[in-house]
């Protein structure tokens, strides 16, 4: 809204905003832009003006185009391959963004990549994870938004504050619909215990882990299935938070076809499916492989995967960061947290 104010025989403009949302802009790279598309619908807004384009030698060129001075303002973009070039897209739009003085920048990484990459393991290795948050604050962030991040503990790599958020919620509702009787949820490794207890309570399931041992990056043997249960004649639900050579899903799989599993569903929420991974999900047991859109994928014959959108609770948490109401409550639901 404008108001006019005569002084000295000039007129003074002053813009009024009509309410806080109004000062919230979205911007997208690259990496999923139909998934920010579905968030701005989702708020309410329309999705912010700006080109995103290369040079012959590869160098990203970024253009706002529209005024941002003043505004709190959102960038969507995953890590997902080619995980660099995202990357640097996402750094050269905060850049940008910073420097036409936006007054806060939140990074929406709805897959936060290098998350694997969180510990020094052997010796002479990164820690890629806390470089990355390094870098997410050298480009301008002032806080970020991410998504079932694989270790919870980079959370502690920032000094801003960080949202994490659960695609549980999304992933429960879908079940809950498929009517799965006498469930058992199975953690394919002992990493993903809590995320894989955390189905289990809210789908009053029964509960099992697959012990496994690493032979290569993309060999996993699964050798047992650890607790007091019984998975003869019974749903399976695999639970973990990303998938991208799908070798610990399968061999799990694979393990409890052979034990009597009925059926076998695999649930994650990052599905960064490369050759290897589509190949093998092909030949497995699984039956269905639920996912989200956190990562743009291509459709892929001979699968049978069903994506579920957390467009909603990524924009509702942006309307919540804005107005500064709790975004932690949308971790509870059905009477247990997600976390």
């Amino acid at each position: 809204m404008l108001w006019a104010a005569p002084m000295g025989g000039f007129v003074i403009l002053w813009i009024i905003h009509a309410s806080e949302s109004d000062r919230v802009k979205i911007f997208s790279g690259n990496s999923n832009r139909p998934l920010a598309e579905k968030m701005c619908e989702c708020i309410g807004v329309p999705l912010g003006r700006c080109s995103v384009s290369s040079f012959p030698d590869g160098e990203t060129f970024v253009k706002i185009e529209e005024n941002v001075r003043g505004e709190d303002v959102f960038v969507v973009q995953s890590s997902s391959p080619p995980t660099n070039h995202n990357l640097m897209e996402l750094f050269i739009m905060m850049d940008a963004l910073r420097r036409a003085s936006a007054s806060r920048i939140t990074a929406v990484l709805p897959f936060y990549g290098y998350a694997r990459q969180d510990r020094k393991d052997q010796p002479r290795v990164p820690i890629t994870a806390k470089l990355v948050a390094n870098l997410l604050v050298a480009a301008g962030a002032n806080r970020v938004l991410t998504m079932d991040l694989h270790a919870q503990q980079i959370q502690g790599f920032f000094d801003i504050p960080v949202d994490h958020l659960y695609a549980a919620p999304v992933i429960y509702d879908y079940l809950k619909s498929k009517n799965l009787e006498n469930l058992v949820v199975v953690s394919p490794d002992v990493g993903g215990l809590k995320m894989a207890y955390a189905y289990h309570q809210v789908l009053n399931s029964e509960l099992a882990i697959v012990a496994k041992r690493r032979r290569s990056a993309t060999e996993v043997e699964s050798m047992a299935i650890i607790g007091d249960v019984q998975v003869q004649d019974k749903n399976v639900l695999l639970v973990d938070d990303l998938t991208e050579t799908a070798g610990t899903l399968c061999s799990a799989a694979s393990l409890l076809r052979k034990a009597g599993a009925k059926s076998i569903y695999a649930c994650v929420s990052h599905a960064i499916l490369g050759e290897i991974g589509i190949e093998r999900l092909r030949k497995s047991n699984i039956d269905e492989l639920i996912t989200t859109d956190t990562v743009l994928r291509p459709a892929i014959e001979g699968v049978n995967i069903t994506t579920l959108s957390v467009a909603g609770i990524l924009g509702e948490a942006i309307k919540r960061i804005e107005n500064n109401l709790s975004v932690s409550s949308l971790f509870e639901f059905k009477g247990a947290r997600t976390s």
